[in-house]
């Protein structure tokens, strides 16, 4: 089971941030999720942002989408 974000969330980030679950639910982006073993990005809604990811697992339109915005995903 993942903790779950979906890229539209991501833009509440500046440009250049570097994004992992702690990050995100210090923003209350995300609720961790009881067992979880991670984070997975979705590639729901529009990333307009040039940010580094660090998550468990994306969607493949999710890795798209981070790099198309001149982000990285990184699998950790």
């Amino acid at each position: 089971v993942y903790s779950i974000v979906n890229l539209s969330a991501l833009n509440a980030f500046e440009d250049g941030a570097v994004i992992d679950i702690e990050a995100l639910n210090n923003k209350g982006l995300i609720k961790l999720v009881k067992d979880s073993v991670g984070l997975k990005v979705l590639g729901n809604g529009e990333l307009t942002k040039a940010v580094t990811v660090k998550a468990n697992s994306f969607s493949a339109s999710a890795i798209e989408a981070i790099e198309k915005a001149g982000g990285k995903a990184e699998k950790i």
